[in-house]
């Protein structure tokens, strides 16, 4: 496989990131996700192709966006994002080589450490196997700790042959498989479990990182599916419970969304607190570190 020759589509690479794996990491977003889970907390993520977000509270009036643009409807030209003094209109995802991701990671490397690396996120990074994989060969070339979090929506082949240059796994479990996590995620979850079965049987590492969001997952029978999952699972190296936020909000709105979901008057701190006294108690007695978020 010539891995340089691959292209794909970012929407972001974040530099100097701590919560994406050991150590210090260079994260890179993939655009494009299979699912349509409600509480999304990157929207610009969802679809594979690039697109137009406007921040209107940003804009400014002068018009040059409409002097720019030369066609009646929306092409996705993006003429006026680039005309657009303000960035009130901005470009969402764009492309990108192996070589130039390989780069800006080496360029943090001296930053690593013994613990640090690459993690590669998204959107779903299966969305763009044969650039994952690329992305993943290049890096294991140059002695890189990789990571990629996924949430197993890929097919086993592909799953497979990412793990031979994969150090570890950010496995998100987005609920109890069944027709709350179909409600909810578009999908009843069975075959993403069964994915993260198959890695673990292969023997790949995995962090299994967990959105809590009010009404979805916090309930006891979550909590005590997650514990039955670590204690099968013999390769699972710590869990991550992530309390839900409203990051993805505003995202979504400049995006022109309007399915989105909210949760009245959240409180996170009081949310955080509730999941520690009533629910991480059931995850005492895992085996494996419990954080969190």
């Amino acid at each position: 496989m010539n891995t340089r020759s691959e292209r794909g589509i970012l929407f972001d690479v974040q530099r100097f990131c701590l919560h994406d794996g050991p150590g210090i990491r260079t994260t890179v977003f993939f655009k494009g996700c299979p699912l349509n889970c409600a509480w999304c907390h990157n929207p610009e993520s969802k679809s594979p192709l690039p697109e137009l977000s406007f921040h209107r509270e940003s804009c400014i009036g002068c018009g040059e966006c409409k002097k720019a643009c030369t066609h009646e409807n929306c092409v996705h030209c993006f003429a006026c994002a680039g005309a657009c003094p303000s960035g009130a209109r901005t470009k969402i995802g764009y492309e990108s080589t192996v070589d130039e991701v390989i780069a800006t990671a080496l360029r943090d490397r001296p930053f690593y450490g013994q613990d640090g690396g690459v993690t590669i996120s998204g959107g779903e990074p299966f969305m763009q196997p044969a650039f994952l994989l690329a992305v993943l060969e290049a890096a294991k070339e140059h002695g890189l700790h990789t990571a990629i979090e996924t949430s197993g929506a890929a097919k086993e082949s592909d799953l497979l042959a990412a793990a031979a240059y994969t150090d570890l796994f950010l496995f998100d479990i987005k609920g109890i498989p069944g027709e709350t996590h179909r409600q909810y995620v578009g999908c009843d979850g069975q075959s993403l479990h069964d994915n993260l079965r198959l890695l673990d049987a292969h023997g790949a590492k995995s962090v299994l990182r967990c959105p809590i969001v009010p009404g979805v997952q916090d309930n006891a029978a979550h909590f005590a599916y997650l514990a039955r999952l670590a204690k099968e699972l013999r390769h699972v190296t710590e869990i991550d419970i992530e309390p839900y936020h409203t990051a993805g909000l505003a995202k979504a709105k400049d995006l022109g969304r309007t399915d989105v979901f909210t949760v009245e008057n959240y409180d996170k701190a009081a949310f955080r607190g509730k999941i520690e006294r009533e629910f991480l108690p059931l995850l005492a007695d895992v085996g494996v570190p419990v954080s969190l978020y």
